[in-house]
């Protein structure tokens, strides 16, 4: 366990120092690429547009459950094999786990909203959060684009930080890789959609459950982040509106982030065009946002990226 967590501290400080280098990625595939093409055969090849909900449903979990024990294995041999190799070993695993880690690329992204709008203005924003939302770009002004890339900044930092570093400390690296396998089959297979609604109900549910104690976990690191002032006035924020969000997990980091930051998050938005008329998170923060408040909430961001990995080093420490 110690030596674990001392590789998990390395990786996320490795993470947030060279995030995910793009000359390195043009030459040779991530593993989430790799990951995504496994599942996307998987799909064609057993989600059967002909066969009746029940069949496809069965054919979603058998083929989850058989991507996560491959990733499982896979997690098994390489962490037998880094173990075998000693000091070179221990360098070689913590470059994997910080593969798997997205605190820079993530935090890259979101600038960039910021960084489009002042250069390109609607359009220029518009274009940027496109990258990292799900929300029609087009129906969204300038402070919906901002609250967008403050949302997913939030959300992002538990399901591509937090829960792989849990999943990590937890079970090492076959935990690591069956979580990052599953969520990038959520994101894939999990939506609602006709032809998923049924295949991907397994994968769906089952990242509900991965993320329940990670997205709880980044709630409080969010809050951390904002300092003692007024620490428990945002703790009442994120316990009375995690639940306004349609997804079991997703409030809880989006709601501390909007009680830190002083913004009122979520509310209605139009997806794949349908509306989505949700209630705002923190209500009474200010909407009409701006570039700055993205600027400001990636400062929470980087500052509970902080508390994680001093939490990870002094875990790292008692378990030694």
């Amino acid at each position: 366990m110690a030596e674990t967590l001392v590789i998990l501290f390395a990786a996320l400080i490795l993470d947030r120092l060279i995030g995910d280098p793009d000359w390195l990625w043009r030459r040779v595939p991530h593993p989430v690429v790799f990951f995504g093409k496994l599942i996307g055969w998987a799909d064609t090849r057993f989600n059967d547009n002909g066969a009746s909900e029940t069949r496809r449903e069965k054919n979603g979990f058998a083929t989850i459950a058989v991507l996560m024990i491959g990733a499982i294995v896979a997690g098994t041999f390489l962490g037998d094999l880094f173990d075998a190799l000693g000091g070179a070993g221990f360098v070689l695993e913590a470059v994997l786990v910080a593969v798997f880690l997205a605190q820079k690329s993530l935090a890259d992204h979101v600038g960039a909203v910021a960084q489009g709008l002042r250069a390109g203005g609607i359009d220029g924003g518009r274009r940027a959060v496109s990258m990292i939302v799900g929300r029609d770009p087009e129906t969204l002004d300038e402070a919906g684009i901002c609250r967008a890339a403050v949302e997913s900044l939030a959300e992002n930092a538990s399901d591509g930080v937090v829960a792989p570093a849990f999943w990590y400390a937890v079970f090492g690296l076959p935990g690591l890789l069956a979580y990052k396998m599953l969520n990038t089959a959520d994101s894939m297979i999990g939506h609602k959609t006709d032809r998923h609604r049924a295949f991907g109900r397994a994968s769906a549910r089952l990242d509900d459950f991965a993320n329940w104690l990670p997205a709880r976990l980044t709630a409080l690191l969010i809050v951390a982040a904002g300092g003692l002032d007024r620490w428990r006035d945002r703790i009442r924020t994120v316990m009375r509106d995690a639940r306004l969000h349609r997804s079991p997990n997703a409030g809880w980091p989006e709601s501390a982030m909007a009680a830190v930051s002083g913004l009122a998050l979520g509310g209605p938005r139009v997806y794949r065009g349908d509306m989505a008329d949700e209630p705002f998170m923190n209500d009474e923060g200010r909407k009409d946002t701006g570039p700055d408040d993205i600027d400001a909430a990636l400062g929470v961001f980087w500052r509970a990226m902080t508390v994680l990995a001093v939490v990870a080093g002094v875990l790292a420490v008692l378990a030694g």
